[in-house]
């Protein structure tokens, strides 16, 4: 399939909004949520299972301890020894691991379909029989301090990225770090540990996605026998977090670090998340990330600032997979030599003629095109889609909003485009932040805030706008998920 050509990959495919066919979703007695993703190309299947609980559910002092959990989640059962669970994976063919986000935890395997029902068991096991052994927790509180300290500690970008979201984020969760603060870290006891276990892993607070050679009949099947007996909890619902206050005010932020080769420019702005019945917005704003930063060849920012030899790089992203407001983000490096603030004034200025402009048709119509490309070819995927739904249900979609997302893209306007425009650059809701190398700084290398010029109204607005631009940062400076996976 992808040897097809783009053309040829787009007319051999179903319509878009026929992508439920091969998906069925049911919920067990005990709460359970179930998806199930036919593909018989190949005797494989996965297995997700998808909590809805992440970092952005810890309590206050307590960051970090979603994804030590989920460390401590390979440390067995009654029936399986430390690390059994992986080792028997592997040595019937497969592969597993797990990953920690704000909003959830998800544990996986790729294996055999012959060999689904020995999996189910197994994560089945240790949703309700996980046992933490005295020698296990310091060992392994130890074995996420050293992984903060190589992923986190050891990288300026990282850093830096922290940094950026705590300085958007001053009162919702999102603002911590999912691999959570040292010093809090370094304080999680077993106690800490098996609460949270206790509090949050239940059936009725997971989503199991099966995708693959399976059917549903014996999806259903297996699903009732290993997890259809584990009793629900009550009181796991997701409980209501801080929200951020209004922003009135733009904020900035400048770090240095003589580890940095090079500036680097990152803006985000607050926007809305994905909401169940309601994407619209959401895709809009993927829509005008792709316009904006989705080619250093095609898009607004590549063509105007990167291939002038403005910047070395120009981009712009949005995930709206989120439960609260989420970030859309605008980064730019330029050229060595090139003054922060010169650099800075320009990419303002490209942002104001966008809103004067407008997107190009044709070029807007390319960009929906390579979108729905791009969902055609993670559907050939089994672990892509079942990635989808489970990343959907974690964060409070629907199965419908899943399916539905494809045409809400397609549907997206130019004046829907102007519209996500306006709410982005001309909002306050921003966090500006330059991460400078230290000769940078020695030099005195000042960014003035004077030097952004005035946001022009989008076509057809009423009134001036008022407020500055906003965006997020450099490719190195951007992970793909605000995740962290467990090395097995």
């Amino acid at each position: 399939m992808r040897a097809l050509s783009l053309a040829a990959l787009l007319a051999a495919t179903p319509a878009l909004a026929e992508m439920p066919e091969g998906v069925t979703h049911f919920t067990l007695d005990n709460g359970m949520e179930a998806v199930v993703i036919e593909d018989h190309r190949a005797p494989v299947v996965v297995q997700m299972v998808w909590y809805k609980v992440g970092s952005a559910d810890e309590k206050p002092g307590k960051t970090g301890l979603a994804h030590y959990l989920e460390h401590l989640m390979f440390k067995g059962t009654d029936k399986l020894a430390p690390g059994e669970l992986s080792k028997t994976v592997t040595a019937n063919g497969g592969s597993d691991n797990a990953f920690t986000s704000y909003d959830y935890t998800a544990y996986f395997q790729r294996i055999a379909a012959d060999r689904l029902p020995l999996v189910m068991e197994m994560e089945a096991d240790r949703m309700q029989n996980l046992r933490i052994g005295e020698e296990d927790w310091q060992a392994e509180r130890q074995v996420v301090l050293e992984e903060r300290a190589q992923r986190t500690d050891s990288d300026p970008s990282a850093l830096f990225g922290e940094e950026r979201s705590a300085a958007q984020y001053l009162n919702h969760p999102y603002g911590r770090p999912v691999i959570g603060w040292r010093a809090e870290m370094e304080g999680l006891t077993r106690a800490d540990a098996l609460d949270w276990y206790d509090s949050n892993y239940a059936p009725n607070n997971a989503i199991l996605v099966l995708a693959g050679d399976v059917t549903p009949e014996k999806a259903r099947e297996l699903a009732e026998q290993y997890y259809g007996g584990i009793p629900a909890k009550e009181g796991v619902a997701r409980e209501a977090r801080p929200q951020e206050p209004q922003q009135r005010a733009p904020r900035r932020m400048e770090m240095t670090d003589p580890r940095v080769p090079q500036p680097s420019l990152i803006r985000t702005v607050l926007v809305p998340e994905r909401n169940p019945g309601d994407q619209k917005m959401a895709a809009a704003l993927t829509v005008l990330a792709e316009l904006l930063g989705g080619s250093a060849q095609t898009s607004v920012l590549g063509q105007k600032l990167v291939m002038t030899g403005k910047a070395l790089y120009a981009g712009a992203g949005y995930d709206g997979f989120a439960v609260d407001p989420t970030n859309f983000y605008i980064s730019i490096a330029p050229v060595e030599g090139m003054e922060p603030a010169d650099a800075e004034a320009a990419l303002d200025q490209v942002l104001a003629d966008f809103l004067k402009e407008g997107p190009d048709p044709a070029q807007l119509e390319r960009v929906k095109t390579q979108i729905r490309a791009a969902e055609v070819y993670e559907q050939d995927s089994a672990h892509g889609r079942a990635y989808e739904y489970g990343q959907g249900l974690a964060t409070g979609l629907t199965v419908e909003d899943v399916n539905d997302w494809p045409d809400e893209l397609a549907a997206v306007t130019a004046e829907d485009v102007m519209k996500a425009a306006d709410l982005v650059l001309n909002s306050t809701a921003t966090v500006t932040g330059w991460l400078l190398p230290q000769k940078a700084a020695d030099a005195g290398a000042e960014i003035a805030v004077e030097s952004t010029p005035p946001v022009a109204a989008p076509v057809g607005a009423d009134a001036p706008a008022t407020g500055g631009p906003a965006v997020d940062a450099p490719a190195a400076d951007i992970p793909a998920a605000a995740t962290e996976e467990t090395a097995q």
